[in-house]
């Protein structure tokens, strides 16, 4: 008897890291994912070598909004950037202040020295079904407007969520 319940309670803890281990499969597959900052391209938002999470169903369910931080992936490696203009909408930075169709923004993820230091450029018109990005850190940023162009929104494969590492700096990156 005492033979046949040990053999149940392992048949159970079995059934247990079986069910544990495929649940984090799928949620690592299908839900979120971790990817590293490269760079300080979104500084102060998030620094090089912090680990973030991302969520990889947002834009499954919802489409990307403005001031998203999202993950694109490209052929060579990921960028991480905020999207900036949605499609069909028209960017310009004109002396200093970035306008979409024709409407000053205020930008509370850029200061106004990093506002300072974003060259003119624009009018662009941002195409069906593209975004146009940006760093926060505008003065090195490889984004839309220098090396990335517009953004597919196939290319987008998620938006980030929260910070996991370095553990003394967890915070929501959103």
């Amino acid at each position: 008897m005492a033979e046949s319940k040990k053999q149940n309670e392992w048949l159970e803890w079995g059934k247990a890291i079986v069910i544990a281990v495929l649940l984090a499969f799928l949620l690592r597959t299908f839900v979120f994912a971790t990817s590293i900052v490269e760079g300080e391209s979104m500084h102060p938002a998030l620094e090089d070598g912090e680990r973030i999470v991302f969520n990889k169903l947002i834009y499954i369910i919802s489409e990307p909004d403005r001031g998203d931080i999202i993950i694109i992936q490209h052929p060579q490696k990921n960028y991480v950037k905020r999207i900036i203009g949605l499609p069909n909408e028209t960017i310009e930075m004109k002396d200093h202040h970035l306008f979409i169709d024709g409407i000053k923004q205020e930008n509370s993820y850029v200061d106004e020295y990093e506002s300072l230091l974003t060259g003119n450029f624009g009018p662009i018109k941002v195409p069906e079904d593209s975004y146009f990005v940006m760093g926060d850190n505008r003065a090195i940023s490889k984004d839309s407007r220098n090396g990335l162009g517009f953004i597919n929104r196939s290319d987008i494969i998620g938006r980030s969520e929260f910070i996991i590492y370095p553990f003394n700096e967890w915070k929501i990156t959103r």
